[in-house]
């Protein structure tokens, strides 16, 4: 039987996008009310705290973030090539901002390891351009403390090739600069992926090419960190391959590492290591995590500066850190466009991370996000703070864990630790002179725990999907041994050829029918199936388009094991050959058969069926190709004299053969041809004469 099809009413598209356009063009009281809440959430949710609710585990978990932001602001300045200062400030003004328009209640937006890393090599590169040297470990000048010191002794006259730039510039001034503008430029695009909606960039980036991306950025942070650690002074390497030119540069100067950062780092790492692990087996016990990093960045600044560690050996300590905010000032045209390639990788991984990140907390605790409001979100986190001398921002997942555990409820817990970091930057910053940048390595390397313990799960990951793990480990390899941004494009590229390759040549099977049922499945994956007597059914598991129409047809015919175009060929051979025969007078066959024995001969004995029946169950659609190849097939097979019935076809791929004239013109033949079920294509065959 044929179901009767609904009749749908066709839509004027150009109305639809007129009437549309009218809407969003006008303006009313009401809407322009809805525009400005949309645009900030906060001026929905701030109006119905529940204060008394809420209040203490904002508090609460805003001061543990805001505690632990400052170390980690000041170890991350490591990564993105600045000075500590900068890294205040982007924390400060990203939870502001976030707090205004961000839709999660829970993700902590301020300065993420693997952007600071993306950022420090932008500015890396553009610093060794520009003429300076990257080589940070000068010995730092003592300062007043004061905004408007410089680092003019390794100041270059680079305004001659980059317009627009003060000559006077030094290595940090410039720095910052281009930090700025690629931060910028990052916010701006995206900014405008959420005017255009395009948030389903993020689908492209799988778990697996995440995470991948996620363990090779760390370890190229931890190569990064390795040289503060043991104290040696070799350049910062740049370019594709900078992992290993940094190893081999580390075991070259071995030899020439500062025992006191040695020791150092070594009673850091392990006073760190074990009070994490510690937190995290007793961590249902702890109202609120231990602020280890604090604690181990006082001491360790204490034991700096009293026992005079730079001056007696040489360690290399921060610097000094002036307080108060420097004058805002409008990031340089001129190096936005140097940057603005690098800034589209930039943007897209801060606004994965930070969607992503709102998702899993929005779903564990049962409310919705807008991911198009995160992006603006995000984008105007990097585009404000730039004019403030920051740079980019994301969502960072452990912060995020810790302010869940605290008992965090709202974006008010974002403030309070954005005026922990305002206290630390008006106030106690020139504190922090001393203090080794051996420990703030230390940080960092801790804080790789989680991407680095990925690499435990791989034999897990392999057990569960194995091309996922192949997707992991080259997105992992390229982040790490060329670039990171080549990384995640290899991740990127790769990912979507896996998913060509498998539908390029997907599953295909004979099916057998379940014995004392109407069910039907694969004869090689399952037991006592039995065969349909004349009756061949095969599987394709995939669209069918013109990337896999060869593997169909070759598919088919090697589990049929019949050619129709060879059997057709082989026929016509035969046949031509008799001709030539008869007319020489010889009532003998070629084989030396009668010729009433040759209609015997005209049926080849590989031919066991006489139905084809196709399940198109796992044909989600066709294209052109793909219905010229069923076309081709019923044309080839009917020469033969054999059926071929499609069975369980969904309405995209019936209404494809239709438009493509597999029917025939007035559709006659249809309810020979198309079936709802295998059983019923199956039960008409075995009918057929």
């Amino acid at each position: 039987f044929l179901m009767e099809r609904k009749t749908h009413v066709k839509v004027n598209r150009k109305e639809v996008m007129l009437a549309k356009l009218r809407k969003s063009c006008s303006c009313t009281p009401q809407k322009l009310k809805n525009f400005l809440m949309d645009f900030f959430p906060v001026l929905r949710w701030l109006p119905k705290y529940r204060c008394k609710e809420y209040i203490w585990g904002d508090v609460m978990s805003g001061l543990v973030i805001g505690i632990i932001l400052v170390p980690q602001a000041i170890a991350y300045s490591l990564l993105a090539g600045l000075k500590p200062i900068y890294s205040l400030y982007t924390s400060f003004f990203a939870n502001i901002i976030y707090f205004l328009m961000g839709t999660s209640r829970h993700v902590s937006v301020g300065i993420f390891s693997l952007i600071s890393l993306m950022v420090g090599q932008v500015v890396d590169r553009e610093l060794l351009l520009a003429g300076f040297d990257l080589n940070d470990d000068a010995p730092p000048a003592s300062g007043d403390g004061s905004l408007q010191n410089d680092n003019l002794s390794n100041t270059t006259a680079f305004n001659l090739t980059i317009v627009g730039i003060n000559a006077e510039c030094g290595k940090e001034c410039y720095a910052i600069g281009i930090a700025t503008a690629l931060t910028f430029m990052a916010g701006v695009y995206q900014v405008l992926m959420g005017i255009f909606r395009l948030g389903f960039i993020s689908m492209y980036l799988s778990e697996s090419v995440l995470d991948g991306f996620a363990t090779g950025a760390s370890l190229t942070i931890l190569t990064a960190q390795v040289k503060y650690l043991i104290g040696i002074k070799i350049p910062r390497s740049q370019g594709h391959g900078m992992l290993v030119i940094t190893w081999i540069n580390i075991f070259r100067n071995i030899s020439q590492a500062n025992l006191c950062d040695v020791i150092t780092s070594a009673i850091c790492i392990v006073v760190l290591v074990t009070a994490k692990e510690l937190g995290d087996r007793y961590k249902h016990k702890l109202k609120f995590p231990l602020p280890t990093e604090l604690i181990v960045i006082v001491v360790a600044t204490l034991v700096s500066h009293y026992g005079k560690l730079n001056e007696v050996y040489a360690s290399s300590v921060s610097g000094a850190i002036p307080t108060g905010f420097i004058p805002p000032k409008v990031p340089e045209f001129n190096l936005m466009l140097r940057v603005a390639l690098d800034a589209l990788p930039l943007a897209i991984v801060s606004f994965v991370f930070t969607v992503s990140l709102s998702e899993m907390f929005a779903k564990k605790y049962s409310y919705t996000i807008r991911a198009n409001q995160e992006m603006f979100a995000v984008g105007f986190c990097n585009i404000i703070p730039s004019f403030f001398h920051s740079f980019a921002t994301s969502a960072a997942l452990a912060k995020t864990l810790v302010k869940t555990s605290t008992g965090c409820q709202t974006q008010i817990s974002g403030v309070i630790s954005a005026m922990v970091v305002l206290l630390v930057l008006l106030f106690l910053a020139p504190l922090f002179y001393s203090l080794q940048k051996c420990v703030l390595a230390c940080i960092i390397i801790v804080s790789l725990r989680g991407a680095l313990r990925k690499f435990q799960d791989v034999p897990a990951r392999y057990h569960v999907n194995k091309v996922d793990t192949l997707v992991w480990v080259v997105t992992m390899s390229a982040s790490a041994l060329v670039s990171t941004e080549i990384g995640l494009l290899v991740g990127i590229v790769f990912s979507m050829l896996c998913i060509i390759v498998r539908t390029q040549r997907p599953r295909t099977a004979l099916l057998g029918q379940i014995q004392d049922t109407s069910f039907y499945e694969d004869d090689l994956e399952y037991e006592n199936l039995s065969t349909v007597p004349k009756v061949k059914i095969f599987r394709f598991e995939a669209p069918l388009h013109y990337a896999n129409r060869n593997y169909f047809l070759k598919s088919l015919y090697r589990l049929t094991n019949l050619d129709p175009n060879l059997e057709a060929a082989r026929r016509k051979k035969y046949e031509k050959k008799e001709k030539q025969h008869l007319k020489k007078g010889n009532h003998r066959t070629a084989n030396g058969l009668g010729i009433g024995e040759t209609t015997l001969q005209l049926v080849p004995k590989q031919i066991d069926f006489q139905a084809l029946v196709v399940d198109c169950s796992s044909i989600s659609f066709l294209d052109t190709t793909g219905v010229n190849t069923l076309k081709e097939i019923l044309k080839d097979y009917k020469n033969l004299n054999i059926s071929v019935l499609l069975a369980c076809c969904n309405p995209s791929v019936i209404d494809s053969l239709k438009r493509g004239g597999y029917f025939g013109k007035d559709f006659g033949c249809m309810q020979e041809m198309l079936f709802y079920s295998i059983h019923n294509a199956v039960l008409f065959a075995k009918d057929q004469k």
